[in-house]
């Protein structure tokens, strides 16, 4: 008889959701989805405020990357007032968002991850945690806290608080850079850089172990996006979107903010409120694509500085002669963005030019229409706005790196269940991989959330023992 199990909730991921998977009558796996039910609705209450206000309001969306938001946000508000941000401006915006890669990937991989990588897929779930890894892996444990605190000590030096800082602005950022806190920052980089090159010395050896997990955790052929510079060297807060192939091959590129609705569109599941992105010209669902750490390192050509250009090499040799498809190449491509975030951040500290004082344009409206990208640590993050005469919000559109991977993560979280969901008893070590795929992803739920009036909502009336009397359905 097909039957439906529960995963419930998912865990180890930044908000909630849950996992069903039906089962056929002979007992497999027909199909697995990811249900995301809570609901934040910002698109709507931004409405009639003024546009000056959104990087504030919309970095509330979420607290662990109020950054990405923060960013995004600026850049639809450069946009609208049509203005060319100083260029210390620029340069510590890519400072903030640098860190923000740092903390976020360290949170991701030693906290979220690395129980399964190091204590196994198949652990006591009392024990799989942060805390069973310090337990066993103390030194590993400590680099990673150490990791996360420096990303998010950067953050609060630049802006004065590490989570919702108002300090990135339409044109600019509010404050300059001191010189001893500069100082401060490169004083540190090293032992940040020592840990991240210790921690892939320590991961690449690992991967050999996971032969199972690497071919069935959503590993299938896909578009990838993310942004690049105009010679296609890796890029997270300008340049413009390439699209490529499962071969690597450009489909698209040097794609521009305002071409982005030609693009992508969205679609709305029946029981998600996280909408599903597609490539345009090849519809829904068949333009499923991928974004974030892995997609960035598929479309780029290059990294741009000296060790993370290494380890592109080495990432790339997962795979040749196309590009990495399977996503538990996840964890290995956040700890080559963790060493060229380093990297590039003494690059800009760097610069004389880093402490000028001359850090924001102000300007009126502009134009009616604003659209910011920029690559937040889960992928392509798009902000679009549109106001009225006065400067009020009348429309807007925000487009989260975890909706664009929806589909991919439905389709890999199917693929898993269908290789380790087996038999009449299912085993918690394989429920646990189904689980995995999602932690892969690294997706924050909280921030992607928008399907405003398109969820199913349904209504069941049980009896005492659990049998379904009636049910009636509103969406």
């Amino acid at each position: 008889m097909a039957q439906t199990l529960t995963i419930d909730p998912v865990t180890r991921i930044e908000g909630h959701s849950k996992i069903t998977i039906r089962l056929d009558d002979a007992g497999n796996v027909d199909v697995a989805r990811l249900h995301i039910t809570q609901f934040r609705g910002f698109e709507k209450f931004v409405e009639g405020r003024p546009f000056h206000e959104m990087p504030a309001l919309t970095a509330r969306t979420c607290g662990i990357c109020p950054i990405s938001h923060l960013l995004a946000s600026a850049k639809a508000c450069d946009d609208l007032m049509a203005v060319r941000i100083p260029p210390a401006a620029l340069s510590l915006r890519r400072v903030i968002n640098y860190a923000q890669i740092v903390q976020s990937h360290a949170l991701s991989f030693f906290h979220l991850s690395s129980p399964d990588l190091l204590l196994g897929l198949d652990a006591d779930p009392a024990s799989r945690n942060i805390l069973g890894v310090a337990a066993k892996f103390p030194e590993l444990a400590a680099d990673g806290i150490w990791l996360r605190k420096f990303g998010q000590q950067i953050i609060e030096r630049l802006s004065g608080k590490r989570i919702h800082p108002a300090w990135v602005v339409p044109g600019g950022v509010s404050q300059p850079l001191a010189a001893e806190v500069r100082d401060a920052i490169v004083a540190e980089l090293p032992q940040a850089i020592a840990i991240a090159r210790k921690t892939l010395d320590w991961f690449k050896p690992v991967i050999g172990r996971f032969r199972e997990e690497i071919d069935t955790f959503a590993n299938f052929p896909s578009l990838f996006l993310g942004l690049v510079s105009p010679d296609g060297t890796i890029e997270h807060h300008d340049g413009a979107m390439r699209v490529v192939d499962a071969q690597r091959r450009i489909v698209v590129d040097q794609l521009g903010a305002h071409a982005y609705p030609d693009y992508i569109g969205e679609a709305v599941e029946p029981d998600s409120y996280l909408k599903s992105p597609y490539y345009k010209p090849l519809g829904y669902p068949a333009g499923l694509y991928r974004v974030g750490p892995r997609a960035r390192l598929n479309v780029c050509e290059r990294m741009g500085t000296p060790l993370a250009e290494q380890e592109l090499a080495e990432f790339r040799a997962l795979q040749p002669g196309g590009a990495v498809l399977g996503s538990f190449h996840f964890h290995h491509a956040r700890l080559v963005e963790i060493l060229h975030s380093l990297e590039r951040l003494g690059e800009l500290l760097a610069q004389p030019e880093i402490l000028d004082t001359h850090v924001r344009a102000f300007a009126e409206p502009n134009n009616r229409e604003g659209i910011g990208i920029s690559e937040a640590p889960r992928g392509t993050l798009i902000h679009h706005y549109k106001i009225d005469d006065n400067g009020l919000i009348t429309w807007a559109n925000l487009i989260i790196a975890t909706g664009h991977n929806n589909l991919a993560m439905n389709a890999g979280i199917t693929q898993a269940a269908r290789h380790f969901v087996k038999g009449e008893r299912i085993a918690e070590g394989a429920l646990n991989r189904v689980e995995a795929v999602i932690r892969c992803y690294d997706p924050c739920l909280s921030c992607s959330t928008h399907a405003l009036g398109q969820m199913l909502l349904r209504i069941e009336l049980t009896d005492p023992s659990g049998k379904l009397l009636d049910a009636c359905e509103r969406g």
